[in-house]
Parts: structure tokens; C-alpha cells; sequence
């Protein structure tokens, strides 16, 4: 049986892209591992009757609607009352819900040094403690509770009410998907799979061939019963894949099909990104790593300082955008700056080199190019790149050519030299 539930994201600054949606994504993937599919996550501004025309749209063939947002002291902050009045239900002053939040309020006031709450704080307070008849309370994080609002006359389903903040609405999740409204609307679902697979190098186009091959193939069985979606982002393909248990066997025929054709070419089948692929080589080959880099200005260094203890293998990095930073700080020749120009592969080399002997490490990675906008040649386009990996096996350079704006090619690049350390250190590993 699939269960489905749909996310009505409120704010008018995630409407208008201020501010990005942090909690759609990480509800549909909480409901997915409830066996719940997502059929719709909907962002609506701060506006009373688009809020109420999304809950009644998703209300009609969804068990369970969710609302993010909309929760605080302010006359913009609609969606508690909105819900009420959706769900036939009048809302009341919960005095216990009350003191609790001016408990709250009072403590934040002390913490930030604002004083003693006024009568604004008061009718703030007020305005958050409204309860629908019948609604269960989720005790709030923050100063704003959350609700589970069943509609008054049985028919429809629950609408459950969470914070806007991520750092709010994520701790309240567990007490929302044990309430008893909340339990029987999701009685039914059942186990909801999801894989991803990931490829560097081949085009989409190719992906799409390979799946409508297979897909018509001999070994197909059952390849109808998985939703197949594919998405190109910064170079790499992802191939992620939704099944129900009883479909195993034809998501593996899939992913058999998929090493089939690409061969190295799918280089984490288990979920992982680059990243984490990377650290973990990295970690089981005792490597050490230093970074030089020009265009990017630290961010390689800093993604891979994402990932938890990564001081084990990045031991530092340089930041050298001008040439007398190269000199200076990695060795790079002048005279080889001069005869060559900074973006070139021999510099690119000297870089990597010049980071590994410095730092000590078993390998250094070197970045230098035009990322524009402006600053190209007709010899040296923007979007030209070169990065190199300089090891205890020599060095391995690499001529990069990218499209885009400034912030694409500095990202592209990033990712090309995640891939090239991947590619050296499951080739052969640092002696």
C-alpha cells in the first residue's frame, strides 16, 4: 500500500528564493524511510489564502499534509490560525502552552540581554499559545509549539504544523510521527527503498541509452516497478532508484546492467558521494594530502575540511593568487612564470610539488586558472583550467575546459579534482 503525504513550505522569502528551502528535502527523505511517499511539497508566500488553497489541494488525496513555517509571535506568522480554520476547528488560549512559552521567551530575553519582556512579547506569547479544539500539542523547541490539527468533521486528513527553523522543526519530528493522529494516518505504509548510484565521465545522453536498452532487455523483469529518475549535477550522473522490498531483484539487474556498460566509470554504488569516497581511500591508505590553489581560493581545501576528521589526511593548504605568493610560498620559478604564464600546466605542477614538499605530505593538489568573467585570451580562454597531483610516483596533470559563469567553473573545478584524487587513489594508491 503506498502511503503518500504532502509539505506545504510557508515564507514568503523561500517563495522569493531569499532564503533556500532547508525542510521539504529532509521531510521527504524522514517520510521516505516511514515508507511514505512525497507526493507534492508546495511553497506558498505568507499570504492567508494561498496558504489555505495548498493545504485543501494536498488535503484531497493525501493521508497526512504537513505545514513548515508560519509559527511565530508576528502578524505575518498565519499558518497556526490558517489550519484551524481549514480544519472546521476555533481555536483557543492554552494558559498551560502560555506559561511554558513566557518561560521560554523570559530566558532568551536573559540570555541576549534585552531585558525584561514587555507587553509586545506578552501578546506574542499569547498569539503562539492559540490552540484549535481538538489539535495535539508538540511541545516547542523554540518559543513556537507545533501542532497535529485532525479536521472536526473525520473527513480529510490530519494536518501536522512544524517550525520554519530547520534548528526547531528537526527536533520535533520524532514527537510528531508518535502522536496517535498521526500513527493511524500512516498505518499501511510500507518499506520504501532508495539507492543511488553515481557515474563521472559519460554523457547523459549515453545513460539514457543504457536504461532504455535495458529497459527493453531480457534481463528487465520487473524494471516497471522502480521509479528511475536521473540528474546531472556538476559533472557527475546520479541514478536514484525507489523500490518496494519485493522489486530487489530487478534493482539489481539494474545496477548489474549499469557497471556493465560504464565500468569504472560508476564510481560509488552505495550512496556515498566523491567526498566522502575520497576520505575514506585517503584514511585507508594513510595518505596525506596538501592543497595549492589559485583560481579556487581554498575551496578544495575547504570541501574537503567538510567532512569529519579530515585532519587526518589534510594537513594544510595555500592560497597563492598572485605570482610572487607562488614564488614565495610553494617555490614556483619566476622565470618559469615568466616563459609560460601562471595558468599552464607546468605551473600547475610546481604548485602540486611545491605544496607536497612544503607540507610534507604524500600528495599535493594544484589548481590555476581563468575563471572570469573577465581575464581571458584567445591562448588561455576563460574557463580554462589546469590542476595537477604530484605523489611518489610522479605527477599527474590535467587540462580542464569549462563553460558557465565564474561560480560554475571554480565549483566544476573542485569536483574535476576530488575525481582525479579518486581516480589516483584507487588506480594505484600512494607508495
Amino acid at each position: 500500500m503506498v502511503v503518500r503525504a504532502g509539505v506545504v513550505v510557508t515564507g514568503t522569502e523561500v517563495l522569493t528564493g531569499r532564503v533556500a528551502d532547508a525542510n521539504g528535502p529532509w521531510l521527504a527523505e524522514r517520510l521516505r524511510l516511514l515508507g511514505v511517499d512525497v507526493g507534492r511539497i508546495v511553497v506558498v508566500g505568507d499570504r492567508r489564502e494561498d496558504l489555505a488553497g495548498a493545504i485543501r489541494f494536498l488535503a484531497a488525496d493525501h493521508a497526512l499534509v504537513i505545514t513548515t513555517g508560519g509559527l511565530g509571535p508576528t502578524a505575518d506568522d498565519l499558518t497556526a490560525e490558517v489550519v484551524a480554520e481549514v480544519q472546521g476547528r476555533r481555536a483557543h488560549l492554552d494558559a498551560a502552552l502560555e506559561e511554558r512559552i513566557t518561560e521560554v521567551v523570559a530566558s532568551l530575553h536573559a540570555q541576549r540581554g534585552w531585558g525584561e519582556p514587555g507587553r509586545a512579547a506578552a501578546v506574542g506569547v499569547r498569539k503562539q499559545a492559540m490552540v484549535p479544539e481538538g489539535a495535539h500539542v508538540l511541545p516547542p523547541v523554540g518559543t513556537a509549539p507545533g501542532l497535529v490539527v485532525p479536521p472536526a468533521t473525520g473527513d480529510g486528513p490530519p494536518v501536522v504544523v512544524l517550525p520554519g527553523p530547520p534548528g526547531e522543526l528537526r527536533p520535533m519530528w520524532d514527537d510528531a510521527v508518535t502522536d496517535d493522529l498521526v500513527r493511524a494516518a500512516l498505518a499501511g505504509a510500507v518499506e520504501l527503498r532508495q539507492a543511488t548510484v553515481r557515474l563521472w565521465g559519460p554523457p547523459e545522453a549515453e545513460l539514457a541509452e543504457v536504461l532504455r536498452t535495458h529497459e527493453d532487455g531480457p534481463g528487465a523483469d520487473g524494471f516497471a516497478d522502480l521509479e528511475v529518475t536521473t540528474c546531472l549535477r556538476d559533472g557527475e550522473l546520479e541514478v536514484v532508484t525507489r523500490y518496494a522490498p519485493g522489486s530487489q531483484p530487478a534493482y539489481d539487474a539494474l545496477l548489474a546492467a549499469l557497471h556493465a556498460h560504464f565500468g569504472a566509470q560508476v564510481f560509488s554504488d552505495d550512496g556515498r558521494t566523491v567526498d566522502e569516497v575520497v576520505a575514506d581511500l585517503l584514511r585507508d591508505q594513510g595518505a596525506t594530502l596538501a592543497t595549492a590553489e589559485s583560481c579556487t581560493a581554498g575551496l578544495l581545501a575547504g570541501r574537503i575540511a567538510d567532512r569529519p576528521g579530515s585532519s587526518a589526511y589534510l594537513l594544510g593548504g595555500f592560497v597563492t593568487y598572485a605570482n610572487e605568493v607562488k614564488t614565495s610560498q610553494l617555490g614556483v620559478d619566476p622565470a618559469l612564470l615568466e616563459r609560460v604564464g601562471a595558468v599552464s600546466q607546468e605551473v600547475a605542477v610546481a604548485m602540486a610539488r611545491g605544496a607536497r614538499e612544503r607540507l610534507g605530505t604524500t600528495l599535493g593538489i594544484s589548481v590555476t586558472g581563468v575563471a572570469g568573467p573577465d581575464g581571458g585570451t584567445a591562448e588561455k580562454p576563460v574557463g580554462l583550467v589546469h590542476v595537477c597531483v604530484s605523489g611518489p610516483d610522479g605527477d599527474e596533470p590535467r587540462e580542464l575546459r569549462l563553460g558557465g559563469s565564474r561560480t560554475h567553473v571554480r565549483a566544476r573545478t573542485v569536483v574535476s579534482c576530488l575525481h582525479l584524487l579518486r581516480e589516483l587513489l584507487t588506480t594505484d594508491g600512494p607508495a
